[in-house]
C-alpha cells in the first residue's frame, strides 16, 4: 500500500478564525470608544454663523491728522492741500465723506490730531475748522515727540 505524496505547499483553504479575531478586536475598540463620545446636544456647541450680540457694540473709526513742523497736514499719512492754503478744501471734502460713511454705518468717528511741537498754532486751528465744517465732534489731541 502506497501513501499519498504530500506537496510542499498544501492548500489549507480560507481560514475564518483569524478573521473573526480581527473583527472581534475592532468591535471591542469601537464599543469602548462609543462610551466616551458625547452627544452633540449635551455639549451645546454652535457652528459658526451669524452671531447675535446681546447689546450693541460700538466700533470706533479712528482717523489721524498729522501736522508737521512746516505746516503740512496729512490724514492717515496722505498729504492734503499745500501748507500755504488756509481753507483746506481737499481735507474738508475728505472729512465730510468720512463723516457721511460713518453715519451710514452707524459707527463712531474719532479724529486724533497730532501736531509737531514747532508747528504753527494757526495750522492746528485750520485743521479744527475743517473738522467743524465736516461736523466731526470727537477730536483728541496729542503732541508729536522729537525723534
Amino acid at each position: 500500500m502506497k501513501l499519498p505524496v504530500q506537496s510542499n505547499n498544501p492548500d489549507v483553504g480560507f481560514q475564518i478564525a483569524p478573521m473573526i479575531d480581527v473583527v472581534f478586536v475592532i468591535l471591542v475598540f469601537f464599543m469602548s470608544l462609543a462610551a466616551q463620545i458625547r452627544i452633540e446636544q449635551i455639549l451645546q456647541t454652535r457652528l459658526p454663523g451669524v452671531a447675535v450680540a446681546s447689546n450693541a457694540t460700538d466700533f470706533v473709526d479712528e482717523q489721524i491728522i498729522r501736522i508737521d513742523e512746516v505746516g503740512e497736514i496729512t490724514l492717515n499719512d496722505e498729504a492734503f492741500d499745500p501748507s500755504a492754503d488756509r481753507e483746506l478744501p481737499m481735507l474738508k471734502g475728505t472729512l465730510m465723506a468720512l463723516k457721511q460713511s460713518s453715519d451710514a454705518a452707524k459707527s463712531k468717528l474719532m479724529v486724533t490730531v497730532i501736531a509737531h511741537p514747532s508747528s504753527a498754532y494757526s495750522r492746528t486751528i485750520d485743521a479744527l475748522n475743517a473738522l467743524a465744517v465736516a461736523g466731526i465732534t470727537d477730536v483728541t489731541f496729542t503732541a508729536a515727540t522729537e525723534p
